[in-house]
């Protein structure tokens, strides 16, 4: 057994979500979304602090990490408990945060995920983006997904991840797990590969430089179905970054082909509950039309907003009519739904009058940056 078993241990027992270890601090976890120390527990220092972060990696890449100053990779405990580990170094010296990935793959249905979404599983080519800021469960939400694929329907699925997170097992489907960096380089080199392996669907864990972006784009164009993730909070904003990655001279090429490639957005934010302790996830669900299309091809991402409202019949639904449903079935708090929407003004009047300083007359949205 490591030595840092204890605090996961810890960690799994008191229903927390990340270790928190610092050169200089006590051991730390976050519970419910907030953080703090593990009561008892010795400020972490020096050589022991540096064997007990040796001991769960390899030589490797950890001589690589006291080298460079960041590693990410993923570590199992028991069959129970694997953890998501990004070593990194801090003021005071070494440092490393954990989060703890559950090994059963959740439902869509235990994950409250809208049933509609289930339709991103029966496209058979196209670019499908899952995202919303760190921490807030696209992982999760896509291995589900994934899991229904392979449930359900007969393909070949790559996925392309750094590091690999909730590990699938073949059900109906063929599974090809690659971590970056121990199996592929990098991300797009997963994706370019993916090309000649014979696969119908690949995910890319992140899609966050201009080569990923382009490849990821050509691969939806040319018959694959792609899932991708990004750290925007609405299919407005997905949009817009996604054309902005690339120079102002190839834009408008991109636009065109994002047009024709884009089948779907599913944001995704987490609130915190008030009804019982936890977290409850809302999501932004966009489907491509010829509507959607267009306004793509055109550069008027504004109008996208509209769509979406209008297309509720078609399972379409906006962000913060997500949120409204959950303030109106008493999960959230008017605070919490205030904080997480994007037009502050039609949540502001439900704010204790204590609470209505949040935020400022400007209606910023703290998530969006």
């Amino acid at each position: 057994m490591a030595i840092i078993d204890k605090y996961f241990k810890y960690l799994v027992e008191h229903g927390g979500s990340d270790l928190h270890l610092s050169e200089g601090s006590p051991p730390k976890l976050r519970i419910h979304g907030g953080v703090s120390a593990i009561p008892d527990e010795p400020v972490l220092e020096g050589e022991s602090f540096r064997q007990m972060l040796a001991e769960i990696c390899e030589p490797g890449p950890f001589e690589d990490y006291l080298n460079g100053g960041d590693l990410d990779f993923a570590y199992e405990m028991d069959e129970q408990s694997r953890f998501r580990c990004n070593y990194l170094k801090q003021k005071n010296g070494l440092g490393a945060v954990f989060r703890l990935i559950p090994t059963k793959i959740a439902s869509l249905e235990q994950l409250g995920i809208p049933e509609v979404v289930k339709r991103f599983a029966t496209i058979r080519s196209g670019l499908v983006l899952v995202t919303g800021p760190t921490g807030s469960g696209k992982s999760t939400t896509l291995a589900a997904l994934l899991d229904y694929i392979n449930t359900n329907y007969n393909r070949h699925i790559i996925t392309v991840e750094e590091p690999i997170e909730f590990v699938h097992g073949n059900k109906k489907s063929i599974i090809t797990q690659r971590e970056v960096p121990m199996q592929c380089p990098t991300f797009s080199d997963g994706l370019r590969a993916s090309l000649r392996e014979d696969a119908d669907i690949v995910l890319v864990g992140e899609m966050r430089d201009l080569e990923t972006i382009s490849l990821a784009l050509t691969a939806a164009e040319t018959g694959l179905l792609v899932f991708g993730t990004l750290h925007t909070n609405n299919a407005r904003k997905t949009v817009d970054r996604i054309i902005d990655v690339f120079p102002a001279d190839q834009q408008s090429q991109v636009r065109t082909m994002l047009a024709a490639s884009l089948e779907g957005v599913l944001a995704q934010l987490l609130m915190k509950r008030v009804d019982k302790p936890g977290r409850v996830a809302v999501n932004e669900i966009m489907f491509s039309t010829p509507a959607v299309s267009s306004i793509i091809r055109e550069g008027k991402t504004q109008k996208l907003y509209d769509v979406i409202t209008q297309g509720k019949a078609d399972g379409m639904q906006f962000m913060d009519e997500a949120i409204w449903d959950k303030l109106r079935e008493g999960i959230v708090s008017p605070e919490e739904a205030y904080m997480k929407a994007i037009d502050k003004t039609r949540f502001k009047r439900f704010l204790p009058a204590e609470s209505a300083h949040l935020g400022d007359a400007s209606g910023e949205n703290p998530m969006e940056h």
